[in-house]
This record gives C-alpha cells, structure tokens and sequence, in this order.
C-alpha cells in the first residue's frame, strides 16, 4: 500500500535547465554502477538541449518534494521509428516504489499525444528489473542494426498502432 502512496505524490514535469544536474546525475550514477559511462552518454547528458531537445524530443523528471527522484528522454528518431526511450533513471532512493512504471507510462502516453506509432529502446539483459518493466509497459523484443552503446544487448519495440 505504501507504494500506491508514495507515487501519489509525485509529479512528472518537462526539462527545463534547472534539472540538467539531477537528469546527468541520476544517469552517471546508475550507468557507473553497472557499465561504464560511454561517448554517447556523455554526449546526451552534458548537452541535452541539443542532442535531445532542439532535434524534436522531451525529457520528463519525476519530483517528489520537488526533488528529481528519477527521469527519462524522449529522443526523435530520423529513421525506422518514432520516438527512442532512453536515459531513464530513478534514484537508488527512490527504486521499487513503482517511479520507472509511472514513468514509463507517462512517457509513452506523451509519445502517443504526439502521434508517434513506435517508441524503441536499447537496454542490457543484465538489468532484470528494467526489462520486466519495459515487457511490463508492452514492449516487445526486436532485433535491428548495431547501437553505438557497448552495454546494449537488447533491443525491444512497442507498437502503439497495435497494441493488445
């Protein structure tokens, strides 16, 4: 029941400046703790208005209290699909109290307002946690070209057009 409670109070906002710390915080600390921190990581957090934002994309921060308990991007994708889900990231903190699920779920219902049909993600099988969540919000495995991400070993895919 505590769960229920908690993520009552959170709320979800859109980037602004102000959040570039928590959203390249809250990446560095979970990437480090599992992998290491790549070209293409540093490249999307030390410059999300331009990698991310400027290029038709969104990133969402979770407050609780108003502190950014976790966060997760919305990058446009030029080719194949939609919208990717990437750089999401909740505070050890703040793990297993349902944020990456309301999250998730928040992000996509945005990508779906904007007319997206497909949102794509790359994560590793080593994160059991974040791929039960990510079956959990209806994607699905896919294989496609290669990732400019050493860590990633799968691939999955929701189709908002077709969903069950």
């Amino acid at each position: 029941m505590d769960k229920n409670k908690e993520t009552d109070t959170i709320k979800i906002v859109t980037y602004e400046p102000q959040y570039q710390e928590a959203f390249k915080s809250l990446n560095t600390e979970w990437i480090s703790k599992y992998f290491e921190i790549e070209a293409a990581d540093t490249i999307a957090l030390d410059h999300p208005k331009e990698y991310i934002l400027d290029k038709g994309g969104e990133i969402f921060i979770a407050l609780l209290n108003d502190e950014a308990i976790g966060v997760c991007a919305m990058i446009k994708m030029q080719e194949d699909f939609d919208y990717e889900m990437a750089k999401m990231a909740v505070s050890p903190k703040a793990q297993g109290k349902g944020i990456g699920l309301l999250l998730g779920k928040f992000v996509i219902d945005w990508a779906a307002q904007n007319n997206a049909s497909t949102i794509y993600l790359e994560s590793n099988t080593q994160l059991e946690p974040a791929i039960n969540l990510y079956y959990k919000l209806g994607f699905k495995e896919v294989t496609r070209k290669n990732s400019p991400y050493k860590r990633a070993n799968i691939q999955m895919l929701l189709d908002l057009k077709n969903q069950e």
